[in-house]
This record gives structure tokens, sequence and C-alpha cells, in this order.
């Protein structure tokens, strides 16, 4: 989980440069004095972080980048560290500030190798000042052995402002990239940095706004907003002392074909867990009588086929659908049925899948595909999707409308207007695990079942699933099942808690 002193304004590369730009001509700021600033600041992290570090070794691009490298290298030796730097862009073709910063290194009497192929062994710390954030093309050559040793080298890597060959607006892979223990981002946040391979690749994030007037930055547009349970908690308020169950949503929850039960008996517990008054399983007959043996609080029907969905349909607030469906005859009739009903709708899962097959648009309904499930909606692949997921967001808006929630690392929820989309910060790998999805099929549906419109659902319940993962984590990422985050899910819906956090 990322530290919560991280801003929640997201940009692009572009905005980014511009926003530099503009800086540059606040008085008492220049393009020099920034990238001092940056390296005062990356300064401060190494002496936090790993003050034991004697042995540093930073690698240089050819921009600003690189500048801040040279920068940086100049302050650690002045603090005592020995400092190498290797650089892959021969000093003489250097320009503006980074030649400035070059120059000053040198003035102090640090010396400049030039990249031949290897990395120090005894470095104790690398610094990745190679490429910044405009990078488009797949890195190549000389710039992808540097990389890959940067990440064989057994010693932490502390990326300025962005790992090399990842792709500052998308997240993406760009050939290879750089693998940190730790990324420094400057001025403002970079979107792909919280998304895709984006966390997986910075490490621990940080940022400083190198002291850019606050002004200057909200008066900005933004192309996302980073979100988390920490600002989303207060949705959900304290829950009042004289409500009763009939206030707090019916959810129905349709799904579990032969085998597949225990996905929507997730969903069901999960939505019960994240405050639903009722709720009631649809579910197939052959196990309907098994599936609440343990949690007898969850309702449960067997339905022969969609025509038995009515009087279950006629008491619900609203239907989450998908877990554990299925695609044969079952599955697709519960699926026809449920379409020709009015009522707000969670879809997930097989669902998905069906809905994939014959598509159509919807402004009440909550999609949450996984990047797989994305794909099949949009018609293309996986790697299609991964590769640009703020576009495939957009895509997937215009053509089903409604609420998007993208699954993944960095999980983007897109609302039915045209604010910018959410960008979940909290969540770990150890959720990357069976039902994990269902649960949060059962969180949204219990927060719109308790009177929040679908987006805002939608970022609350992605925020509220993802900071139970975290606190289900603290007994270890691996081996975390399904289960363990719907445990921690009730105390964090719990409104007194988080009035008091």
């Amino acid at each position: 989980m990322n530290q919560p002193s991280l801003p929640h304004a997201l940009y692009r590369a572009d905005q980014a440069r511009a926003l530099d730009r503009a800086a540059c001509l606040q008085p008492e700021l220049s393009g020099r004095e920034l990238m001092e600033r940056a390296a005062r600041a990356a300064q401060r992290l190494v002496a936090a972080r790993w003050p034991q570090a004697r042995r540093i070794c930073v690698l240089v691009g050819g921009g600003n980048n690189g500048g801040d490298g040279y920068a940086l290298a100049r302050l650690l030796r002045r603090a005592g560290r020995e400092v190498r730097v290797l650089s892959l862009v021969a000093p003489e073709r250097l320009r503006h500030e980074a030649a400035e910063a070059c120059r000053d290194w040198r003035a102090v009497g640090g010396a400049i190798e030039p990249w031949r192929g290897g990395l120090p062994e005894d470095a104790e710390l690398l610094v990745d000042a190679l490429l910044g954030i405009g990078l488009e093309r797949p890195l190549r050559e000389h710039w992808a052995e540097a990389v890959r040793a940067l990440n064989a080298h057994p010693a932490p890597v502390l990326a300025l402002d962005l790992p090399t060959g990842l792709h500052a607006d998308r997240g993406a892979v760009l050939g290879e990239v750089v693998r940190a223990s730790a990324t420094i981002s400057f001025i403002v946040l970079k979107q792909g940095l919280l998304t895709g391979v984006g966390p997986g690749c910075c490490g621990r994030l940080h940022w400083d706004s190198l002291g850019v007037a606050e002004g200057l930055l909200t008066a900005a547009p933004v192309s996302a907003r980073r979100i988390d349970w920490a600002s989303q908690c207060a949705c959900l308020g304290v829950r009042r002392r004289d409500a009763h169950k009939g206030q707090c949503g019916h959810v129905l929850v349709i799904g579990g074909a032969p085998g597949m039960s225990g996905a929507a008996r997730l969903a069901g517990e999960a939505a019960l867990r994240a405050g639903a008054g009722l709720v009631t399983i649809a579910t197939h007959p052959t196990h309907a009588a098994l599936l609440n043996l343990t949690r007898p609080e969850l309702m449960v029907r067997g339905v022969e086929h969609g025509g038995d969905l009515g009087s279950l349909l006629a008491r619900a607030d609203l239907v989450a659908i998908g877990p554990g469906l299925g695609r044969d005859a079952w599955g697709r009739g519960l699926w026809q049925r449920v379409l020709e009903c009015r009522l707000p709708l969670v879809v997930d899962a097989d669902a998905l899948n069906l809905l994939a097959e014959q598509p159509l648009r919807r402004d009440d309904w909550v999609l949450t595909p996984h990047p797989g499930e994305a794909g099949r909606l949009l018609g293309c692949g996986t790697a299609a999707v991964e590769a640009d997921r703020f576009a495939a967001l957009a895509a997937l808006r215009q053509k089903y409308g409604g609420v998007l929630v993208l699954k993944g690392a960095g999980t983007l929820v897109g609302g039915a207007d045209e604010t910018p989309p959410a960008v979940c910060s909290d969540g770990n790998p150890g959720m990357a695990t069976a039902g994990a999805g269902d649960v949060l099929t059962g969180v949204v549906a219990a927060l719109i079942g308790q009177g929040m419109d679908a987006g805002e659902a939608a970022r609350a319940g992605v925020c509220l699933h993802a900071a139970a993962g975290d606190r289900a984590a603290r007994a270890g990422e691996r081996g975390m099942i399904a289960g363990d985050i719907i445990e921690a899910v009730r105390a964090l819906a719990d409104g007194r808690e988080n009035h008091h956090a």
C-alpha cells in the first residue's frame, strides 16, 4: 500500500511537462533550480532509507532525468558517499540544465565513466536516472542492457521521477523496465505509476512537489485521481441508531452453477459484511439446500430457470449477477431474465462473458471486469487491455455505459459522467486469489443498497475491498484467501472506526 501523503491528482506526461514549464516562470524558480530541488529531495530519501549505503552508483542518461542524476551524485559525494557515475550519453551531447549539472559534478572532482555493460559489484545502492517521462518507444540496445543490469544487481534501486522503461501515461512496459525498490516522483504524480505494471516497478512510491506553488498545481487539469480508503471511508458515515435492515438494502445475488456455488456464497457473505440488510442468493437447485449451512444469515433459493426469479426480483433492491453463473443454458436463462428487470445491476464474471457475446448499453449497472473479461468485452486480447488500461476503460464506458471497474493492480473506476477516472492505490498482490473478485461484487452491491449512487459505490467499494486486503495481508500475502478479505471488510466498513480514525 502506498503512503497516505501522496497527492490525489494524477497527470499525463504532457500535462507534467506543461506544469514544469509553468513552474519555471514563477519568481525565484528556473529549470536549474528545480533540478537542484529534485536532487535535494532524492538525497533526503537516500539518507532516510539507506543511511548505511556508502558506495552508490548513478546511471545517467542525456535529458533532464540524467541532469537530476548528476545533481544528486554531487550532493551525495559532498555528504561523504563514494559515488560512481556511469553515463549512457556522452557528456558533450548534454544540453541546457543537464549540461550545467554535469559541469557542476565535474567541478567537484566527479568522474564520468561511459557505460560498458556492467555495474560495480560492490555498489550498495543504484540510482536510475536514465530516462524520464518522455519515453514512447521500446528500449533497445545499451538502454535495455542497462535496465537488465540494474534488475540483476542485488543492491536496491532508486528511480528518479519514473522507472526507466515504464510508460508514464499507460503504466505499461516499453521493452524492458527497471524494477525499483523506491521511486520519487517530482512536482506531480504520473498516472502510469499507479496502475498496470507501475506499482510493481516503482516499489515504494514517494513524491515531492519541489516547492512548486500549490495554486499552480490545483489550477491545472488532471487526467485521473488517486483514491484510497482513507479518502473514501467518509462516504459510509455512522449508521443511525434507529436503523433497521429494511433501510440497508436487499441484495439479490444470482449465480452458483453446479461446481461453482462458492462464488455466489462469497459475494453474498461479502455483501452482508459490507452492511447489506438482507441478502438472498438465487442459485442452482442441486446445492441450494447446502449453500448457507455455515452462514445461515444468507437466504438461499434454488431456481431452475429465469422464470423462477420473478418473486425474488420483486423483493430485491438490486441484483449482483455473475459469480459462478456459468455459460450453459441455466446461466444464460437467468442472465436474459435479469436483463428484463429495471433494478440496478452489478455485473461480474460469467455475466460479463455473456454480455460480451451480445453487447448492449445500460446506464444503471456497474461492470467489474478483470483484464481478460475486459478484452472479451472489447473484442481484443488481455495484452491489449494491459498495454493501455486507461484507454480500455474509456472504450468500455463508451460501449457499455454505466460505471466501469477495471480490476487489477491499480484498479480503475470510470463513472457514468465525464469526470476523470479514479485509480485505487490500496491493495496488494496477495489479493490475486480465487474469489477475491466475487467479494468485490458483494461489497459494491451492498453499498448501492445502502443508498450510494453507482459511481460512489464503485469507488468506495473498490477502496474498501483493497484496504481489507491490506489488513488481511498483515498475516502474510502469500496464502491469503478471499475469506480473509471478507473478515477484514466488517471492521473497515464500520462507520464508527472510520469516524474516529
